[in-house]
C-alpha cells in the first residue's frame, strides 16, 4: 500500500522515540482511539480519554512522555504533543483521498486572459475564472467558484466548492479558503442623506498572506479604499465576518460567529473566541486573548485576557460575574433585614 508507513517511519516524522513495538510494524489507516483498529494509529492528546487508550484495537498509538501502560501488544511512541504529532499522520493519510489532477475542466470557463499553467493548475467542473487573473502552479480551484478579474492567486491554493474571489483581490501562497467563503464583497458603509441611506462605494480589495486558512461561508469585505488585510498564519473559522479596511496581523486565531467592525486593527498572535463583536475602529493589541461573546468596544492592549460585555481585563470580569452570582443571596439577606426593621419599628 502506497500510504502505509512503518513504526520507525512515523517516530522519525513526529520526533517520538518507540516505548514500545516492531520497528518494522506496517501502519495503513489512522482513527480515534475508540474507533481503531489492528492496522490503525492513533493519539491520546486528553487524559479524559485515558479509558478508551486502555482499551484501545490500534496497531500503534502516539502518547506523552512519561506515558508507558496501555492495552498489551499496542505499539507506542512518545512524543511532547501528541495531538500535534497526530496531525502528521493525518496529513499523511488524507494526501491518499486527494489525488490532485492538474487541468481545466472541460465544463469549466476560463478566460483567455487568465494566466496559469494547465499541467500544473486544477480549475474543477463550473468554475469560472474571468480576464486578468493569475493563478500560481499548484493551486486548486474547486468547483462553482468565481475567480473574478485580475485576482492573483499564489502557489499551491486549496479553494473549495462554491468561494467567490471578487475583482483585484490577492492571495498568497498556500491559502485555503472553505467551501462558501467570500472575499472582496462590498464593505457595508452607507451615508444617510435625504431620508435614506445611501450606498458609498467600496473600491479597495482584500488581501490575503501566505497560510492564512479561512472557515467555510466566511465573509471578509472589501476595503472602501486601500486594503482589508489578514496576515500570515492566522486561520479563521467558519461564520466569521470581518469588515471593510480591518488589519489582522500573523498567526491568529479567529472562531465561529465572530464579528470585526470595519477599521478594526488586531495584532499578531491575538486569540479571539466564539461569538465575539467588536465596535468599528478599535485596536486590539498583539497576544491579547479575548473570551467568547465578549463585546469590544474600546483599545485593548496586547499580551493580556479579556472577557465580558464591555471586554474588560478577566480578572475583573471574573470578579464581576462572582458578584453577579452572589445577589440571590444578597437580595434574601437585605428583605430579611428589612422584616427585622419593620418588626422593631412597630414594637417602637
Amino acid at each position: 500500500m502506497a500510504f502505509a508507513l512503518t513504526l520507525s517511519e512515523l517516530a522519525r516524522w513526529v520526533d517520538g522515540d518507540i516505548i514500545r513495538g516492531g520497528l518494522d510494524l506496517s501502519l495503513k489507516g489512522m482513527a480515534a482511539l475508540d474507533a481503531a483498529g489492528p492496522h490503525d494509529v492513533s493519539f491520546l492528546g486528553n487524559e479524559k480519554y485515558h479509558g478508551q487508550f486502555l482499551q484501545t484495537q490500534a496497531a500503534a498509538v502516539i502518547v506523552s512522555r512519561g506515558v508507558t501502560d496501555g492495552p498489551e501488544g499496542t505499539a507506542l511512541i512518545a512524543v511532547e504533543n501528541p495531538t500535534l504529532a497526530f496531525s502528521v499522520v493525518v496529513r499523511h493519510f488524507a494526501a491518499a483521498t486527494r489525488a490532485f489532477m492538474p487541468g481545466i475542466h472541460p465544463r469549466a470557463f476560463v478566460d483567455p486572459s487568465v494566466t496559469l499553467d494547465p499541467a500544473k493548475v486544477r480549475v474543477n467542473a463550473g468554475a469560472v475564472v474571468l480576464a486578468g487573473a493569475v493563478i500560481g502552479d499548484g493551486s486548486d480551484i474547486g468547483p462553482n467558484c468565481v475567480i473574478s478579474e485580475d485576482v492573483v492567486i499564489g502557489k499551491d491554493c486549496r479553494i473549495m466548492a462554491n468561494v467567490t474571489v471578487r475583482e483585484r483581490c490577492v492571495l498568497g501562497d498556500r491559502v485555503m479558503l472553505q467551501p462558501g467563503v467570500i472575499i472582496g464583497s462590498d464593505g457595508f458603509g452607507y451615508e444617510f442623506s435625504g431620508g435614506m441611506h445611501v450606498k458609498i462605494d467600496q473600491v479597495g480589495i482584500v488581501e490575503i498572506a501566505s497560510d492564512v486558512e479561512i472557515g467555510a461561508n466566511t465573509t471578509i469585505d472589501r476595503a472602501r479604499f486601500g486594503k482589508t488585510l489578514i496576515g500570515e498564519g492566522t486561520k479563521i473559522d467558519n461564520l466569521v465576518q470581518i469588515g471593510h479596511n480591518v488589519t489582522i496581523g500573523k498567526h491568529c486565531l479567529i472562531v465561529a460567529l465572530t464579528g470585526i467592525s470595519g477599521s478594526c486593527h488586531i495584532g499578531d498572535h491575538v486569540t479571539i473566541a466564539g461569538q465575539v463583536g467588536t465596535a468599528g475602529h478599535i485596536t486590539i493589541g498583539s497576544k491579547a486573548m479575548v473570551g467568547g461573546r465578549s463585546g469590544v468596544t474600546r483599545n485593548l492592549p496586547g499580551g493580556m485576557a479579556y472577557g465580558g460585555k464591555p471586554a474588560q481585563p478577566l480578572r475583573d470580569e471574573m470578579k464581576l460575574q462572582a458578584h453577579i452570582r452572589g445577589l440571590p443571596k444578597l437580595t434574601k439577606r437585605v428583605k430579611a433585614l428589612e422584616a427585622v426593621l419593620r418588626i422593631e419599628e412597630k414594637e417602637q
